[in-house]
């Protein structure tokens, strides 16, 4: 299921930067891209949990503000 989801943040970080490409407007532009950004970090995150539950290894929250 897990490779479902990475697939679906990439695909939509795909169709993300092509709008980002396609639009004249900048500031639609810079935030479709950041929104790009946004769906490959989940994608990523996503891997990353999925490599460290098979590994057995357990994922050690980040403290916030650090």
């Amino acid at each position: 299921m897990m490779v479902k989801e990475v697939k679906f943040f990439r695909k939509q970080a795909d169709k993300a930067e092509r709008m980002a490409r396609a639009t004249a407007d900048e500031e639609t532009s810079q935030s479709l891209t950041n929104l790009a950004q946004a769906y490959r970090s989940q994608a990523d995150a996503l891997k990353r949990s999925k490599k460290l539950k098979i590994s057995g290894k357990k994922i050690k929250p980040k403290a916030k503000g650090k």
